[in-house]
This record gives structure tokens, C-alpha cells and sequence, in this order.
């Protein structure tokens, strides 16, 4: 197996720097590589061929060479490591040219916005605003320092999982940065633009189980009889969670595009804009209750949430979700709530009836979105949508 060494060349003149360089050597043959790293001799310890960090002015920048010739043994080593997996004859100077190619690769910052901007074009908005708030949270870790593909270790990754949880973050939410880092990495090793040296090995890329967010029914009656006329914001949040909640615990975003057309002798059929679900759901008067109050009738949209066509209507639907948000918060607090009040708890406290009516667990799989929303989807799409109107329409009759 090859061999490295690091190796300082000192100058010819009196108290100038001299230089760092590797050398490699293979089956008796010796290669170097040259770096621009510069040193004084009192700053080199030349038996154990290691930097001496001392004090002064001088010490960030010899703080900082060590951890660059750290890196770039390890991106050697690695090197190596993938010529001896390969077990095939390999020579020094294939050595050095595999060092040389990956570090003159592609950086991470410019190949995962090569990839933001795949998505783009190609209509994938939410998958798209993953990637980009992902790499904004990773450029803030770097402040703002790019890094090269084949920089990127276990070391590193593990640094930034750190600094996401010192944030305050969740577990499942660094396990998201994570997942998304991990794919942009290892479409970059599809691409041989990197040797793949595991780096997400030693950080959490799982999906924890979260706290339950249901409220009880006779919590979800407190909201609705609450008198929200003299607070038009808040009575539009309240109806909106309302709505959700009649509606089986429909998504926001869902609700945010229903469309009028969309309500048909008696059902609601949509399709779901993240799994592309179809469902259908019998109309009830409370949900005709809350569209004849927010009359819309200057939109092919059902309620008022997406309300200018020349805006993005994405970035409208995002102001209201964080809007409404807001509202309900204040709102759990009113009916004395200990967890917040968000849209995401109407769709768990309706499953979370629906399982105290005795729908089948494989339908809500536990408020649906547990362990496999996925696995919910298809039980609802085989089993009779009655069953689960006549459970809805006995839950709402509790509420109203």
C-alpha cells in the first residue's frame, strides 16, 4: 500500500519561510506534491513531521495550514483507499493525479445550486425550496465559505450537526438538513465528481417519532365558540383550522388550492399536491357555512387564501400558512391550550377522533403521518369512502 509523508523544504535564505509538501511513494517509486503552504523552521518539528502551533500573530495562520494539511492527507488517504478497493494495479503518479483532479472539483455550494436549479425548471417548487433553505442553513454553518465535494467528511458534517442542535433545532429537523445533504452528496458520487467517503455515517438521518399535537373534541368545540367577530384575523385562522378540521384534516395547501369546480352533487374530489392522492369527501353544511362567509366569488379559488393572480401564488400561500399560524397560537392560548395551536393540529385531532370512532388503524396510521403517510394513502384509496364519511359526519356533529 502507498505511503505518505508530509515534508518541509527549508529556505535558502536566513529566516524566511519554507515550504510544505507530500510525498508519496509506491511499489519504490516517489512522488511529491506541492503545496503554498509556508513555514518558519521553529515551526516545524521535523521528527514527528507535524506543525508546531505557538502563540503570537502568527498563531491563526499556522492554526490554520495544519488543518488544511489535515484535510488534504485524509482527501490522500482516501485516494488510496479507493485505488486499493479497486484491486487493481495502481502507480504513484495516478496517485497525485487523482489528488490533484478532485481538488481542482466542483464546490458544494455551486453543484447543489446547479441542482435548486433542476428543480426549478422543471416545476418541482416544493422539493426545490428543500434544497434552497438547506443550503442557505449550510452556507450560514460555513459562513458563507464554500467547499470543494471532495472536502466534504464525516469530521465536518458532524461539526454541522452540532451547530444546527446549539440552534435549538429538533432532532427530526437536523435529520432533514442531513437527508437533504446526504442526497446532493451522493448524487455528486453518482456523478464521480467525489470518491464517496461516507460522511453522514455518524450523524442522525432517521425520522424520530414527534409529540402528539391532537387536541380533544371538546377543545376543538371551545375554538368554534369562540366570538372572533370583533377580530377578523383571528375568525379567519379559527375557520381556516375549522375547515381543515371538517374536512378530514385536509392540508393547508390543499385547502389553499380547492377550487369551486372541485365540489360536485355533494362531493369535494381533490387531489393531493403532495402524494397526487385522489379524495373524496361528502360535503357538509359547516364547510358551506365557511366558504358562504369568505364569498371568494371573484376567484376560481374556494376560500380566500391565494387572492392575486399576478403574485406568486406559492409565496402567497406560504404568507398565509405563517399568518394563520400566528393567529392560532394566540387563539390556543384563549381556550388555555398547553401545546400550540397550528394548522398541523387539526389534521392530527381529527385523526385522532376518527381513531376513537373506530376507523381502522391502517387507514389514519396513527393521525396520519406517524410512521408512513405513504402506507395511509393507499388504505384510503381501497376502502369504501363512506365508512370514513359516516365516522367524519358523526366527529363533526360533536363539534357543531
Amino acid at each position: 500500500m502507498a505511503k505518505i509523508k508530509v515534508k518541509f523544504r527549508t529556505s535558502t535564505k536566513e529566516r524566511h519561510e519554507g515550504t510544505i509538501y507530500y510525498q508519496i511513494i509506491h511499489n519504490r517509486a516517489t512522488r511529491q506534491i506541492k503545496t503554498d503552504y509556508r513555514l518558519l523552521a521553529r515551526e516545524w518539528n521535523e521528527h514527528e513531521s507535524t506543525v508546531i502551533i505557538t502563540g503570537g500573530d502568527r498563531y491563526r495562520h499556522i492554526q490554520s495550514i495544519k488543518e488544511h494539511i489535515d484535510e488534504e492527507i485524509g482527501q490522500l488517504q482516501s485516494v488510496i483507499k479507493h485505488f486499493e478497493e479497486k484491486e487493481s494495479k495502481y502507480t504513484a503518479d495516478e496517485i497525485v493525479s487523482a489528488f490533484h483532479k478532485y481538488n481542482d472539483g466542483q464546490s458544494l455550494f455551486k453543484f447543489m445550486q446547479e441542482i435548486i436549479d433542476r428543480l426549478q425548471q422543471m416545476g418541482k417548487q416544493r422539493t426545490c425550496e428543500t434544497y434552497r433553505t438547506t443550503l442557505r442553513s449550510f452556507m450560514q454553518f460555513r459562513n458563507n465559505k464554500d467547499i470543494q465535494l471532495n472536502n466534504i467528511n464525516s469530521d465536518i458534517i458532524q461539526k454541522y450537526e452540532s451547530y444546527l442542535q446549539l440552534k435549538g433545532l429538533s432532532k427530526n429537523s437536523t435529520s432533514f438538513y442531513m437527508r437533504i445533504l446526504r442526497a446532493v452528496y451522493n448524487r455528486a458520487v453518482e456523478n464521480e465528481l467525489t470518491i464517496n467517503r461516507t460522511p453522514f455515517k455518524h450523524v442522525y438521518t432517521g425520522i424520530d417519532k414527534t409529540i402528539k399535537r391532537a387536541i380533544p373534541l371538546k377543545s376543538v368545540k371551545q375554538i368554534k365558540e369562540l366570538n372572533l367577530s370583533q377580530q377578523p384575523a383571528l375568525e379567519f385562522a379559527r375557520d381556516i383550522f375549522l375547515f381543515c378540521f371538517y374536512t378530514r384534516g385536509m392540508s393547508f395547501i390543499d385547502i389553499a388550492y380547492l377550487r369551486k369546480k372541485d365540489l360536485t352533487n355533494g362531493t369535494l374530489s381533490y387531489r393531493r399536491r403532495k402524494t397526487g392522492q385522489q379524495l373524496l369527501i361528502r360535503w357538509e353544511n359547516c364547510m358551506q357555512e365557511i366558504v358562504e362567509k369568505y364569498n371568494n366569488s371573484q376567484s376560481q379559488y374556494m376560500l380566500p387564501i391565494i387572492k392575486s393572480i399576478n403574485k406568486d401564488e406559492r409565496m402567497q400561500y406560504k404568507n398565509a400558512i405563517c399568518l394563520i399560524n400566528r393567529k392560532l397560537k394566540i387563539i390556543g392560548k384563549m381556550v388555555n391550550l398547553q401545546l400550540p395551536l397550528t394548522m398541523y393540529t387539526a389534521r392530527h385531532s381529527w385523526a385522532n377522533a376518527a381513531k376513537s370512532k373506530n376507523i381502522p388503524i391502517s387507514v389514519i396510521s396513527e393521525a396520519m403521518g406517524h410512521d408512513s403517510e405513504s402506507t395511509t394513502q393507499i388504505y384510503l384509496s381501497s376502502l369504501d369512502t363512506s365508512i370514513v364519511d359516516r365516522a367524519n359526519n358523526i366527529i363533526i356533529r360533536e363539534v357543531l
